[in-house]
C-alpha cells in the first residue's frame, strides 16, 4: 500500500526523495511506494530480462526496470514507476524517462488485493493509457488469470493469459513473448 507524504510537491521534489525509495508524483503529492516482495520482485525482474534481451535483438527501445521514473503531464500526475516497462523516447541521461512508457507493468504485491487497491489500479492504468502508453500488464501471481493485458484501444477488456500460455504486449513490443510459467520460480 502506497503512502503519501507531501503536498504541492514538484517533479524536484520526486527527484530528492530520501533514500531513493520509490515513488510517484500524483495529485500533487509524493506518493511512496513499499518495497516489493520476493515473488512480485521475481516476476518483475523475469519480465525487465526478457524485455532487455529482446529489445537487445531487435535494436530497438529501451527495456526499464523497477523504480525509474517517467515523467508525464497530466492533470492529477507527474510521473510513473512501474515496475518493468518498455520505453522508444530519448534517452534522457541521469534524468528521468520524458514520457510515458510504451509498454508498462504493475505487478500486484501483497497489499494491492482489496477493493480500494484495486480501484487505484484502474485510475493508474488509465492514465498510463491518458499519457500515452499502449499496453499495460497487470500481474495478477495468487490468482489464476496471472496476466491481464489491457490496450489503450480497449482498456478495460483484458486479453487473459494463465499458467502454461505465452503472453505478449502487442502492438507495444512487436514480437516480444513470454512464458507466464516463467514468472514464478521454478
Amino acid at each position: 500500500m502506497a503512502t503519501r507524504t507531501q503536498t504541492n510537491a514538484t517533479l524536484d521534489d520526486l527527484y530528492h526523495v530520501p533514500d531513493h525509495a520509490k515513488a510517484e508524483l500524483v495529485n500533487g503529492e509524493i506518493v511512496l511506494m513499499p518495497p516489493t516482495g520476493a515473488l512480485p520482485g521475481f516476476a518483475a525482474d523475469e519480465i525487465f530480462v526478457s524485455l532487455r534481451q529482446h529489445a537487445k535483438t531487435l535494436g530497438y527501445g529501451r527495456a526499464v526496470g523497477d523504480n525509474k521514473g517517467f515523467v508525464v503531464n497530466l492533470p492529477h500526475r507527474g510521473s510513473f514507476s512501474p515496475d518493468a516497462a518498455f520505453y522508444v523516447g530519448p534517452d534522457p541521461g541521469m534524468k528521468f524517462f520524458q514520457g510515458a512508457p510504451v509498454f508498462a507493468v504493475e505487478v500486484l504485491s501483497e497489499g494491492d488485493y482489496d477493493t480500494s487497491a484495486r480501484q487505484a489500479q484502474r485510475v493508474k492504468r488509465l492514465d498510463y493509457f491518458a499519457a500515452g502508453t499502449l499496453v499495460v500488464w497487470e500481474v495478477d501471481l495468487l490468482g489464476p488469470d496471472v496476466v491481464r493485458v489491457y490496450r489503450a484501444t480497449d482498456p478495460d477488456t483484458p486479453t487473459i493469459y494463465r499458467r502454461g500460455d505465452v503472453a505478449e504486449a502487442e502492438p507495444a513490443v512487436p514480437g516480444w513473448r513470454l512464458p507466464v510459467s516463467d514468472l514464478f520460480p521454478h
